[in-house]
């Protein structure tokens, strides 16, 4: 797969953001679902007057009901689509999008870019509040309530243990020829002035609800309900540990995808498609979360 462009095409990035309480996640499904992918496409299609849909690629496919703040993509417009629109394509956009989905910039993408294969990493946050009395009603669609109080040093303590590259098939739901050694950069908890407890957790890639796995494993941990040490030993094992509650994706949002420089952008493509160092590693998708 070659990040040339077409001769003819110009390629542009797209950065955007969206509630995904009512999306069945980012990509396009056969079901015919309401998509974040499938909303925009359209929108790009109607504002643009092209009789084609021109397929958007994603930095990172979120799940059903994950939000998303600084998500990436890309699309490959015909050089004369994109010069007469490029002018008035976002405002174009943001009256034809659902208000639950926003474009904020559209521009020329530089020479290599992939939305997907070029980022060096995402960046989630999942929040959390352990308060007695629930989540705050304007809250309710993006924090999770956990009805424990909860111990943040425990929870950070735990978190140490899991940084760095692992083969994380115990906290991600296998997909068939899918690798699920990742790289994990960072993972920390911070509680804000609010009294909401935040995860940040950021890696190269995810596999299929490991975000979401390690919250539910951490969170076991800040309640007490198993030591610090026992998200270490979960992912030494290599296998779904029962115990590990894949939390609900309300709580998760997509909040920065990072880039090289732009001279450095085709080699981080080319070098995101190599397989992975660990034994009996095929590359696969960045995926979510």
């Amino acid at each position: 797969m070659s990040d040339e462009v077409e001769p003819g095409f110009v390629r542009v990035r797209l950065d955007l953001s969206y509630d995904g309480k009512d999306f069945s996640g980012w990509a396009k499904q056969a079901s015919g679902r309401r998509t974040v992918q499938g909303e925009i496409e359209v929108a790009l299609k109607t504002v643009t007057r092209s009789a084609q849909t021109y397929e958007l690629t994603v930095a990172g496919r979120t799940d059903a009901g994950v939000h998303a703040r600084g998500q990436v993509a890309h699309v490959d417009l015909p050089e004369d689509v994109w010069a007469e629109h490029q002018d008035k394509l976002l405002r174009r956009l943001a009256g034809r999008l659902p208000h639950d989905v926003r474009v904020w910039k559209v521009a020329e993408a530089p020479s290599g870019f992939n939305a997907r294969f070029a980022a060096v990493w995402r960046r989630y946050v999942y929040r959390v509040t352990d308060h007695p009395g629930g989540v705050d009603p304007l809250l309710r669609s993006h924090v999770l309530w956990h009805d424990w109080e909860l111990d943040l040093g425990a929870m950070n303590a735990a978190a140490q243990q899991l940084l760095g590259e692992h083969d994380f098939a115990a906290y991600c739901k296998r997909r068939e020829g899918a690798t699920t050694i990742r790289t994990l950069q960072e993972l920390r908890w911070e509680r804000s002035s609010e009294g909401i407890l935040e995860a940040t957790v950021r890696a190269d890639a995810f596999c299929h609800n490991m975000v979401r796995s390690l919250v539910g494993a951490m969170l076991f941990v800040g309640d007490g309900h198993r030591p610090p040490d026992w998200p270490a030993k979960v992912l030494a094992a290599g296998v779904r540990d029962s115990a590990v509650h894949v939390v609900r994706p309300h709580g998760l949002t997509l909040e920065e995808v990072g880039y090289p420089a732009d001279e450095l952008l085709a080699a981080r493509s080319r070098e995101a498609r190599n397989k992975r160092t660990l034994p009996g590693a095929p590359f696969s998708e960045p995926g979510c979360c």
